[in-house]
């Protein structure tokens, strides 16, 4: 078919701005919108819903919008394809045909189901996890739209596949359009996120009018047949969408420049950008490769149970105050947890003018697998020292008893293991074949070795250098997978982007994150969008659900190094 394929976005997250489905309805035209409302957390969270109750499972704030906006995508023809099914796609869409029915709407409702591998996880070697979901592609999605589906609602597919699936139901692609393929995967890849790719979220915030990032408006995608897009938004919306955003949400999240997905490799390091406009960004000449053979499956298990007391410390002597805290509490524990983990928020400036600028948070996390030992008897310890501890002595919050917290982790299955079914409006079930060629995924020569040695620089810059953060020169934008962080920071020009990539060895990366030091650290290099992508190997523990870190996602490790100083040549200043 001729002419783009307009798909928006009104979901990053479970929880992300209720609201945004009817904007995205009322502010523009569109084909197709699009709610991403999965991460390895949510699944955790949806699992523990269905042990519950097994009739549930699936992002029920979806089923509300709907019944606010379902007859109004219906008014204005547009198609409905998110992931909020989770761990019950079949649940939701029954439930979807019977709000349809009590509202007298005639909407055709399919699902996508498979990806949830728990009834055969031993036998596939996955153990006896909480969850055990496999990364669909987008060809059931597709197989969904072409039956006329008006509403599909998948489980765990890849994110990006909400995007390509009504790609290849628009414009015929098939398993061999790898470029087009490949070109889908990275619109929606910058869709996912929602607002972080409409000015959410952005490192240059500061640049742009308060008013204008207040409330920014969903993005949205105009898709070619060849795979290339404009990313925009609906005019008269908030925020911003130039090169800047899409290349925060291009970095954010990946591993090397090689991003696999069940139907197609897309090559990040071919990806071009360019404007086009205002709020209008071109993306083109992305390279497709062959899917590996194998699938990903998301793995979460309960870990046990964990609890968390933060102490203030003011004034003065902050570190005598501290070791005092520490050694009170550990005796005063009934039961040392199996994990206890301290750490402080904060610095000591006794002269501050207020009392707040004057503290020092201590927390001490603990995990254990017994409730008891990490519940009123750990948080309780910390009450009984009101009246006999440290000077200025007071908690951040009343004693609590604790709560589970699960462990996530990856694993691989052959992609012939894990079944692909597209259920269609009239129940039929149609089955989808995986990719019959494929390719195992490998790295590129870009990547460097941990062994690369520290501060080695282009001798382009030959020139005089002045001490300042990383940020005079560099924009960022960080988060995780499982225990893994990543950082992608880009630059505003070549010269400046090959001195990033000169300069952030692995072991330079180590010296500036000191959390960081004992840890494997991988440096790709993204010369197309002037950025680097940092992968850092174990920095978030075992995932959000279990980390003990101040900053468990590792959202801002990303502006933490940007804050970090280091010479920089004064001609990129």
């Amino acid at each position: 078919m001729s002419g783009p394929l307009r798909i928006g976005n009104a979901s990053g997250f479970y929880g992300d701005r209720r609201s945004a489905v009817r904007e995205m309805l009322e502010d523009g035209p569109l084909d197709v919108l699009t709610g991403d409302y999965l991460a390895e957390l949510t699944l955790l969270i949806l699992g523990r819903d269905r042990a519950k109750d097994p009739s549930r499972g699936y992002a029920r704030t979806f089923l509300s919008q709907m019944e606010e906006c379902l007859g109004l995508a219906h008014d204005r023809g547009v198609r409905i394809v998110v992931n909020a099914g989770g761990l019950n796609p079949a649940g939701l869409a029954d439930a979807l045909r019977d709000l349809a029915g009590r509202l007298g709407l005639p909407s055709a409702v399919a699902h996508v189901e498979g990806d949830d591998l728990l009834p055969r996880a031993a036998d596939l070697g996955l153990g006896a996890p909480l969850t055990a979901n496999a990364y669909l592609g987008a060809f059931g999605i597709a197989e969904c739209l072409r039956a006329g589906a008006d509403v599909v609602v998948t489980g765990r597919v890849t994110d990006a596949s909400l995007v390509v699936g009504p790609g290849i139901a628009y414009f015929g692609w098939g398993r061999d359009d790898l470029d087009a393929l490949a070109g889908a995967v990275a619109a929606g890849h910058v869709l996912e996120c929602g607002a972080q790719a409409t000015g959410g979220n952005l490192a240059s915030f500061d640049e742009h009018p308060l008013e204008q990032l207040l409330h920014p408006g969903f993005p949205l995608v105009e898709l070619a047949a060849d795979g290339s897009c404009v990313i925009t938004k609906h005019p008269g919306t908030g925020g911003v969408v130039d090169r800047d955003t899409v290349t925060a949400q291009l970095l954010y999240e990946i591993g090397g420049p090689r991003y696999a997905g069940p139907d197609v490799v897309a090559r990040f390091d071919t990806i071009r950008l360019d404007d086009d406009g205002r709020d209008r960004v071109r993306i083109s000449g992305v390279r497709g490769e062959l899917p590996p053979p194998e699938a990903k499956v998301c793995l979460n298990a309960l870990g046990g149970h964990r609890n968390e007391v933060t102490f203030v410390l003011t004034g003065d002597r902050i570190d005598a105050k501290a070791a005092f805290a520490r050694a009170q509490f550990e005796a005063g524990l009934p039961v040392r947890p199996a994990e206890l983990a301290w750490s402080t928020v904060g610095v000591e400036r006794p002269d501050a003018g207020t009392e707040a600028g004057a503290s020092v948070l201590l927390r001490c996390s603990a995990l254990d697998p017994s409730p008891e030992v990490v519940g009123r008897a750990f948080s309780g310890a910390a009450v009984e020292m009101a009246l006999a501890s440290y000077p200025g002595f007071h908690l951040t919050a009343p004693p609590g008893t604790g709560s589970p917290f699960g462990v996530y982790t990856a694993a691989f299955v052959p992609q012939d293991a894990v079944p692909h079914v597209a259920v269609l409006p009239d129940g039929s079930r149609v089955d989808i074949a995986p990719s019959v060629q494929t390719h195992p995924l490998e790295e590129l020569s870009s990547a460097q070795s941990c062994s690369a040695s520290p501060g080695k620089q282009s001798t382009t810059f030959a020139g005089p250098t002045r001490r300042a953060p990383l940020g005079a020169v560099a924009r960022a934008r960080s988060g995780d997978k499982g225990g893994t962080a990543n950082i992608g920071l880009w630059a505003g020009t070549d010269e400046a982007a090959a001195w990033l990539a000169a300069t952030l060895t692995p072991d330079r990366v180590r010296e500036l994150l000191p959390e960081a030091a004992a840890l494997p650290v991988t440096v790709h290099a993204l010369p197309n969008l002037r950025a680097v992508n940092v992968v850092i190997d174990g920095l978030l523990g075992r995932g959000v659900a279990a980390s003990s870190r101040f900053d468990p996602q590792g959202k801002a490790v990303g502006e933490w190094l940007r804050g970090r100083t280091l010479d920089i040549p004064e001609a990129l200043l």
